[in-house]
């Protein structure tokens, strides 16, 4: 495919990033959908444009101006879906979100019955990083499944679970205990595989009744209430873009 360029162009994706749209995986989805026009013109994947000379619309709405960088970390409760909109009528996070001014998306997502640590942010580039497997940034759960975990359980946990998608990597299992009928534990991923700590004890006979990330990286909820969020402190943007 031939590159379009402007003289001053960006990529359409890292445009549509940097006006908190979204990340630059998604803006290159939006842009093979056809769904991103460039001055009237249905866009192509690698194209450039000028923000200050051409007109981009994503489903016939122009791109906002650039907004200054936000950086979020959520407590997700349990019930709030981990998108910007629902066509369900369900919870999502930007109901918890009413008084940040600029428009934020999530790095990854928590399940509507997982809650925990959740980073969000207008910043393309590092939730593109973060989120690429090739970082193993990682992220650490409290896990309560039914039934015990034995030695073996650990093992295969530790060693790589065999799922439909292939094998996983290695994961750390940490703070066991097994208490009337269930097992608690922390366990830690580097992986963000769709459901991946779920679908790992479920193949080893272990049915997950609760579920929270509790450490992404260097960052936990400290202070934090379900549904509560803070500015991550520019230190810890720092630390996050130097991973």
């Amino acid at each position: 495919m031939t590159e379009r360029s402007a003289p001053g162009g960006q990529r359409l994706q890292k445009l549509m990033a940097a006006a908190g749209l979204c990340s630059r995986r998604q803006a290159e989805t939006l842009i093979e959908a056809g769904r991103v026009t460039v001055n009237g013109r249905i866009a192509s994947l690698g194209e450039q444009a000028d923000p200050r000379r051409d007109t981009v619309l994503v489903d016939g709405r122009p791109l906002r101006q650039h907004e200054p960088p936000c950086y979020l970390l959520m407590h997700k409760p349990v019930g709030v879906v981990t998108t910007l909109s629902d066509p369900g009528g369900r919870p999502v996070i930007t109901d918890l979100l009413r008084d940040v001014p600029v428009r934020v998306y999530p790095i990854g997502r928590l399940d509507l019955t997982t809650s925990g640590l959740l980073l969000l942010t207008n910043d393309g580039d590092l939730a593109n990083r973060l989120a690429h497997p090739s970082h193993e940034v990682a992220k650490t759960y409290l896990v309560r499944v039914r039934g015990a975990l034995t030695h073996e359980v650990i093992q295969r946990l530790e060693q790589g679970v065999e799922l439909d998608d292939g094998l996983t990597a290695p994961a750390k299992v940490a703070r066991v205990r097994n208490s009337g009928g269930h097992g608690w534990f922390e366990l830690t991923i580097h992986e963000g595989r769709n459901r991946q700590v779920r679908r790992m004890c479920e193949a080893l006979g272990l049915p997950v009744s609760r579920l929270m990330r509790i450490r992404y990286a260097f960052l936990t909820l400290e202070g934090l209430a379900p549904g509560q969020y803070r500015h991550l402190t520019p230190h810890e943007v720092a630390r996050l873009k130097r991973l």
